[in-house]
């Protein structure tokens, strides 16, 4: 069977938390120990946000230099392939290939 989950950009850097790679990748290990036993029996989809980390990004931008910071969809796609990539990690640990 084929599920699709979605993962909330909040799932992965949930509020009150310091937003770093490590609290993020502390959550996405959660989750991907979660979604591991079903990738095992089905085809799994995963869908994924990116609120707090583009977010993050846009600050961080806009204190270096705000007239020379990076267009949101930029940040967009840097954070959903950072995000897609500690997943991919996670899972990866867990499932045998």
């Amino acid at each position: 069977m084929r599920i699709v989950v979605a993962l909330g950009g909040n799932a992965l850097l949930k509020r009150g938390e310091p937003m770093t790679a490590q609290a993020q990748r502390a959550n996405v290990k959660v989750a991907a120990e979660a979604l591991a036993a079903i990738a095992q029996e089905h085809q799994l989809i995963i869908s994924h946000g990116n609120g707090p980390q583009v977010g993050l990004l846009a600050l961080q931008g806009a204190a270096y230099k705000p007239d020379e910071a990076y267009p949101l969809d930029v940040l967009g796609a840097e954070t959903e392939g950072m995000s897609g990539y500690m997943i991919e990690q996670e899972l990866g640990n867990l499932l045998p290939f």
